[in-house]
């Protein structure tokens, strides 16, 4: 899925008034701080975004802003050793390249900032579901997030989130976007057994959906397992779903911890699967 992070939607208003330069690490080789495409955006007072920190990052800054107020010096690309002349031991070379941005290219960058992200399914408004929407909108993810419940959602919530109200709940699923990791997490366990059903039927039909995840604990998950072998799914079948959620090792019980968790899981899992395509495009060249 394309669309734009809440960073570039930031960048996006403020150009919409006023000019900066936008700088993009363009080619890294070796070990470098940031990978190929990251960008921040300097203005008179003030930047948006990161291509790092370090000294690095302070001499782009300072190169920017002198483009800024020298309208006449032309932009170009830098090349860094990131070595100790620049105090930074990391060895790679980063190459950045200066582009002047203002509202007249407002509407070219909404097309080039948009990114490739991951979709997440999650069923369930309740704390752990507000805690886990909060911490992935800081990270390449855009959401649909589904319960049944009337007016359980806040009010403001960027354009990366769809708010979906569902009844039955578990109807949502069908209309997930294939590629989709889902977390149940609802304010009923009959919801969370219903979603998990649905989600196994739609497996059974298309296999689309990379992780399927259910909060609870070791004894909820018994239960459902005996529930759903009743409804005619097999173990095999069972063991698609990840339950309990979250990466071992990281405890407490808190919103904030298990949407921590969770989130390193997602992420993960998302990491071995590019790994996985990535080395089976390698064995069909």
């Amino acid at each position: 899925m394309l669309a734009l992070t809440d960073l570039s939607e930031q960048l996006l208003s403020r150009l919409s008034a006023q000019s900066g330069v936008l700088v993009t690490v363009a080619r890294t080789q070796g070990s470098v701080p940031r990978e190929r495409g990251t960008w921040m955006a300097v203005f008179d007072l003030g930047l948006i975004g990161t291509i790092g920190g370090g000294h690095l990052e302070a001499q782009a800054i300072a190169h920017a802003q002198n483009l800024l107020k020298n309208p006449a010096l032309a932009t170009s690309t830098q090349v860094h050793a990131l070595g100790p002349s620049l105090g930074q031991c990391c060895g790679g070379r980063v190459e950045l390249s200066f582009e002047r941005v203002g509202p007249d290219q407002v509407q070219a960058l909404r097309e080039s900032l948009r990114e490739e992200l991951t979709h997440l399914g999650l069923f369930g408004g309740g704390h752990v579901g507000q805690a886990i929407v909060q911490l992935m909108l800081t990270l390449p993810y855009a959401i649909t997030w589904i319960d049944s419940r009337d007016q359980v959602f806040p009010s403001l919530l960027p354009s990366r989130v769809r708010c979906e109200h569902s009844q039955p709940v578990e109807a949502a699923v069908h209309d997930l976007p294939p590629g989709s990791q889902v977390l149940i997490m609802s304010f009923s366990h009959a919801e969370d057994l219903d979603i998990v059903s649905q989600c196994l039927l739609r497996q059974r039909r298309s296999a689309d959906l990379p992780f399927v995840g259910l909060i609870g604990s070791a004894t909820k998950w018994a239960v459902f397992q005996r529930r759903l072998l009743a409804r005619g799914f097999s173990q095999a079948e069972l063991g698609q779903i990840t339950s309990p959620i979250g990466l071992p090792g990281i405890q407490g019980k808190a919103p904030s911890v298990i949407a921590l968790a969770v989130a390193a899981q997602l992420m993960m899992r998302g990491l071995r699967s590019d790994l996985v395509n990535t080395a089976q495009l390698d064995g069909a060249a």
